[in-house]
């Protein structure tokens, strides 16, 4: 560890140098770049070098002691050497956790995909939940959700809802929401008091940029059509709906919630670039293929990574082997309470060096 944080620093400095240089500051892109890179190393060389400052100082202290010339000095040399070693332990507690790995994407935006899965109505109901439930959280963390498409079910849910969500670190938290979500509670429909199961699918995909995702215009292919469905005389009398084909891949991409084509493309091609970049991350990372795998599911019974309970008012967090009997908190947004819990475990993981960050734990039915 130790020799990596010395190429840290080294790294830290030379960054600094070159982004004084006026070549750097000329080349826009390339001093964001580094500006970006210089900033990350920054918590990590502070920690080393308070590290390497307490270890002087404790070296210090132990001379005096080894020296024994005066009782009075001793004395407080010692009681500065057992304070420096907690100092000590806890800065390399800290300087071993920066030093994981960070996901590079954890500072993107997010697009984010709520889709009804095995349940019928209350399946769609549920995506409505959800998606109240994300909004919540995303305000209450004064991030911005603009919701990009939505394919309306009966009994006033949802088929499929599609959102951006922008923020500051928004991918690093969201992240941890990709999944098969499992709704169990007694339907308003139900006239026998029966409880159903029902399950809603989550996908997280970090926002890719232009230059990180090229997209040919040879290979698409555009489709222009009239709207269907709610939304006024202008929406549905005009070609404004876009679906746009990424032919290579087969990726496939409708927005029609807008009366302007070009606003519908413009959507489509967000979620096209996002789509697009989370499968070229599959083709270069064989555990993130099964992550997004993971991600979709097929929408089963059986395959989960959080379970809401309402006769118990409890959810269930699977991957943790986490249950909180606070359901209704939950779904208003007060998601950090199974969030920081899964982010802990991820980072328990990774300092361990497993690599696996979702533990196999029995399920709680």
């Amino acid at each position: 560890m130790w020799d990596k944080l010395a190429q840290v620093e080294e790294r830290y400095e030379e960054l600094a140098e070159k982004l004084s240089s006026p070549e750097t500051i000329k080349d826009r892109a390339l001093f964001q770049k580094l500006s970006k890179e210089h900033k990350d190393l920054t918590e990590v060389v502070a920690t080393f070098r308070a590290y390497r400052k307490a270890k002087e100082e404790m070296q210090g202290s132990q001379e005096i002691v080894d020296a024994g010339e005066d009782a009075g000095l001793v004395e407080a040399a010692q009681e500065e050497i057992h304070m420096l070693k907690g100092e000590l332990e806890g800065l390399e507690k800290r300087m071993r956790t920066l030093l994981i790995p960070k996901d590079p994407n954890d500072d993107k935006n997010v697009i984010m995909e709520i889709r009804a899965g095995a349940g019928g109505d209350e399946a769609g109901i549920f995506v409505g939940d959800l998606l109240r439930m994300y909004t919540r959280y995303i305000e209450g963390r004064k991030w911005k959700v603009e919701l990009m498409s939505t394919s309306d079910a009966s009994a006033g849910g949802f088929k499929e809802v599609i959102c951006m969500v922008t923020g500051p670190g928004a991918y690093s938290r969201l992240k941890y929401e990709k999944g098969v979500h499992r709704v169990q509670r007694v339907p308003k429909t139900e006239t026998q008091g029966r409880i159903h199961t029902s399950t809603v699918t989550v996908a997280v995909l970090p926002e890719a940029e232009e230059v990180e995702i090229q997209i040919e215009q040879k290979d698409l292919r555009i489709d222009v059509y009239r709207s269907g469905g709610p939304g006024g005389q202008s929406v549905n009398t005009t070609d404004s709906a876009v679906r746009i084909t990424h032919l290579p891949t087969g990726v496939v991409v409708a927005m029609q919630d807008e009366k302007s084509q070009i606003k519908n493309r413009e959507k489509a091609m967000r979620v096209l670039r996002a789509r697009l970049y989370e499968f070229k991350q599959q083709q270069l990372d064989a555990e993130r293929s099964a992550d997004r795998r993971s991600q979709q599911g097929s929408g089963d019974r059986s395959e989960k990574i959080r379970t809401y309970n309402y006769p118990q008012s409890r959810v269930t967090d699977h991957r943790i082997g986490l249950s909180l009997y606070s359901l209704q908190a939950i779904v208003d947004g007060d998601l950090d309470q199974l969030i920081d819990p899964m982010a802990a475990h991820e980072q328990a993981e990774l300092l361990q060096g497993g690599s696996e960050v979702e533990k196999k734990v029995p399920d709680e039915q």
